[in-house]
């Protein structure tokens, strides 16, 4: 029998689940063990999750009757939900009261809540300042998670609530890299003019999630916000220019331009630039590199990351 405590991922074969898994992975010598939970347990990510030493368990968050069981016994317990898969906030916060329930059901005694901001809270919705959408939502993939934060409050589950940042990936995976022009350049769009976007590698948040739950009752009821650098639109172009070999433009669209592009979730992201750029100052303010860097000492800013990874963003 195993003295180690048990910490249950969900997104397990995902960007910020998979991140706390591998740095579970990596931390052999240390006080836990992981239980990756998947929908999929027999998928090729799950099989290569298991060969690597996890333990692998079903887990629906749609089905929240698979929740209890897959938490039993579990010290811990990290709580992602991913809009993009299905574009419903709805869902994403029916999928958070479900962990939540099954967390205090199960007893489990750390929650982390991988969280962003209810921005709501600074815009009314409806009131002009931004489009509405889907009937009551400001940013939809940020308000359904901010809106879900008091579940796990009113539920009395001893939570930290990590507020996470945009991270560097989605150059890669979501489309949003260097597209090249008509002219034959590449061009870098960041609609938010010169003011600076909080961001952060994926798999960093994994291991910030794991200092965390070493932490334990001292951050429980903490709000940690995280980022490995701040960076405008401009700067991220230059360092892509060093990146990647060839000049890369930064174009400062506004924010109806992005919201007009053609591809799901524009209207969700424009939004989300314009709260960033609008309310820069509080939005950045919490993200604090240095207190990130006190979770990970080995934190990558931009220019570490593209070093890693430039090979990897599509150059259309």
């Amino acid at each position: 029998m195993t003295s180690k405590k048990i910490i249950a991922v969900f997104g397990a074969t995902g960007a910020q689940g998979g991140g706390l898994v591998r740095a579970l992975l990596a931390d052999r010598g240390g006080a836990f063990t992981v239980r990756a939970l998947t929908r999929k347990p027999g998928s090729p990510a799950a099989q290569a999750l298991r060969e690597a030493g996890a333990e692998v368990v079903y887990a629906d968050q749609d089905q929240p009757d698979t929740l209890v069981a897959a938490l039993a016994g579990a010290h811990g317990a990290f709580c992602v939900t991913n809009f993009w898969e299905h574009f419903s906030p709805e869902r994403e916060y029916a999928q958070a009261k479900a962990m939540a329930e099954a967390a205090a059901a199960a007893g489990v005694k750390h929650v982390i809540w991988s969280t962003l901001e209810d921005t709501r809270q600074w815009v009314a919705p409806g009131s002009g300042r931004m489009p509405l959408l889907m009937g009551k939502y400001n940013v939809p993939h940020f308000d359904a998670k901010g809106e879900a934060d008091l579940l796990f409050d009113d539920l009395g589950v001893p939570t930290t609530w990590l507020v996470t940042s945009f991270y560097w990936e989605n150059l890669i995976h979501f489309g949003m890299g260097p597209k090249r022009g008509a002219d034959g350049r590449l061009k870098f769009t960041l609609p938010m003019g010169t003011s600076k976007l909080p961001a952060i590698a994926a798999g960093d948040i994994g291991v910030c999630a794991l200092e965390l739950f070493y932490q334990g009752e001292a951050v429980i009821g903490e709000r940690i916000a995280i980022a490995g650098e701040h960076l405008s639109g401009a700067e991220m172009a230059a360092q892509l220019s060093v990146a990647l070999g060839e000049p890369v433009d930064h174009h400062a669209a506004s924010w109806d331009e992005y919201r007009a592009y053609d591809f799901p979730g524009a209207d969700d992201l424009g939004n989300m630039f314009q709260f960033n750029q609008e309310f820069e100052q509080d939005f950045r303010a919490v993200r604090d590199v240095e207190r990130t860097r006190q979770l990970h000492p080995g934190l990558q800013d931009f220019a570490q990351w593209l070093r890693a990874n430039a090979g990897a963003i599509p150059k259309g």
